[in-house]
């Protein structure tokens, strides 16, 4: 089975082969970069699905592969609040898409103003925290649970639920 995977952030990466190792044998990979045809710092739960939709279907077409995948971070307001929520998608050979949402979490005003002055959350986020690359480790859900859950366990949550709607479709279970 060929596995694409439309980025090459290391936690999203590594969520992908994680849950896809579990479940699958004899499986390749390839990781390309696509675009997600979104803004940068999407800003609602719609566009947020839309960029993960727009990167597992500009995969399928650069790759071809068996499983295509998007995933993508963003956030929206309820109310005066801010709080990030993630999407994932596996577009299929045959143009079928399937949709997945995970863990949404409060962020702290003071980032939540950074975003809405313009900016994005991974530089944010390594300006606030005083490292490097947070969207490929840790990432805010690690900062803002104290390291209980991580990046990579996060969208880990939602390429399960890729997965296990793609083996319902296929009465795999």
């Amino acid at each position: 089975m060929l596995v694409a995977i439309g980025t090459k952030n290391r936690a999203k990466t590594a969520a992908i082969q994680n849950i896809i190792n579990s479940y699958f044998d004899d499986v390749q990979y390839i990781q390309v970069d696509v675009l997600s045809n979104v803004s940068e710092q999407p800003f609602s739960n719609e566009e947020t699905r839309q960029g993960a939709i727009n990167r597992a279907i500009n995969t399928l077409e650069v790759t071809k592969a068996d499983l295509n995948f998007g995933l993508e971070g963003g956030v929206h307001d309820i109310g005066d609040e801010m709080y990030c929520t993630n999407w994932g998608a596996v577009a299929l050979k045959d143009g079928t898409v399937i949709s997945a949402a995970g863990a949404q979490f409060l962020l702290p005003k003071e980032v939540a103003d950074e975003l809405r002055a313009g900016k994005e959350l991974g530089p944010v986020m390594d300006d606030y925290t005083k490292q490097q690359d947070t969207r490929s480790h840790s990432g805010a859900v690690g900062i803002f649970t104290a390291g209980l859950i991580d990046r990579t366990e996060m969208f880990e949550h939602i390429v399960k639920l890729l997965i296990g709607q793609y083996l319902f479709l296929n009465k795999r279970i």
